[in-house]
């Protein structure tokens, strides 16, 4: 089943700004290892469940992850050669906007080299940088 809100209150939605860093949402607070963007991007709910896909499969269904995104945002496209006007296009895909300093995964449970390795594969099915990141151990 794609990832998708069950309901929103419009369902066509313009761009928006991308600009700024991420407000919230920027520290490890579940997990103990975490994937954070560097760049700025929308995330199609494909991507992320490629990403989804990945990390479980490497992991073999160890420790727990946690997804920190959710693709909000719909996406209009007007079919390929259609001439201009006639109105805003159909929704086509959802998309959750990514800015730098975003938590994107989070995982509990395993050792440090596997969240590494797990979380680099699922940074290759992205297109924007990013970066493994460690709970901070306050005590």
């Amino acid at each position: 089943m794609p990832l998708m809100p069950k309901r929103t209150k419009f369902r066509k939605s313009q761009r928006g700004n991308r600009g700024g860093n991420a407000q919230r949402g920027t520290d490890v607070s579940f997990g103990d290892f975490g994937l954070q963007s560097l760049g700025r991007s929308w995330m199609s709910n494909r991507q992320i469940e490629a990403c989804r896909i990945s990390i479980n499969r490497f992991l073999k269904r160890k420790g727990k992850v946690y997804i920190r995104v959710f693709p909000h945002k719909s996406v209009t496209a007007k079919p390929a050669e259609t001439r201009m006007g006639k109105g805003k296009g159909a929704v086509d895909r959802w998309v959750a906007v990514i800015k730098p300093g975003t938590m994107i995964f989070e995982i509990a449970g395993v050792p440090e080299a596997d969240a590494k390795e797990a979380l680099r594969l699922a940074s290759n099915k992205l297109g924007f940088r990013t970066r493994f990141v460690e709970r901070n151990k306050l005590a």
